[in-house]
């Protein structure tokens, strides 16, 4: 037998740890999956499109796209390329808004450290306004619009 041999089959009976899926120690789902997951559960609410429709624009039960959204399945490279056409925006949405904490380095993905906070898309006027803003078809009124909103977000309270 040659070195080779000998060697590759001490490797092959050593027993290595099972590598965890998820992308974390505990088994939980991994931060990322969650971020992506949600801006799926973001864009596919602000279109007012079940889960249901969704899943079957894709070929998939809305249980699946349940466990997508929840970051409980990660989502491949393909299906999220399938879910950007079928959600009709570019893929670098899904990674949009990402706090550095989640990405796990400095100078994460966005440009505002803002964590998503799913329960706030619950409110009715958050979503007839970002299905309002969505009509908008000149990019320059809505980038204008989005300014104005930005400042008034910052400007202080005014006692009633």
């Amino acid at each position: 037998m040659s070195g080779l041999s000998t060697f590759g089959s001490d490797v092959l009976a050593q027993k290595l740890p099972r590598r965890n899926t998820r992308g974390t120690r505990d088994g939980k789902p991994n931060p990322v999956d969650i971020h992506v997951g949600s801006r799926v559960r973001l864009r596919r609410t602000l279109l007012g499109m079940s889960q249901e429709k969704l899943g079957e624009a894709i070929g998939l039960t809305f249980q699946q796209v349940q466990k997508y959204e929840r970051g409980a399945n990660r989502i491949g490279a393909s299906r999220l390329f399938d879910l950007s056409r079928v959600l009709d925006v570019p893929v670098s949405f899904f990674f949009d808004d990402m706090a550095n904490e989640t990405a796990g380095r400095q100078g994460g993905f966005a440009e505002t450290q803002e964590a998503f906070d799913s329960k706030e898309l619950s409110k009715r006027e958050i979503l007839e306004l970002a299905r309002a803003f969505d009509r908008i078809k000149d990019e320059r009124v809505r980038k204008r619009l989005l300014e104005l909103t930005k400042s008034l977000g910052h400007a202080p309270a005014k006692p009633d």
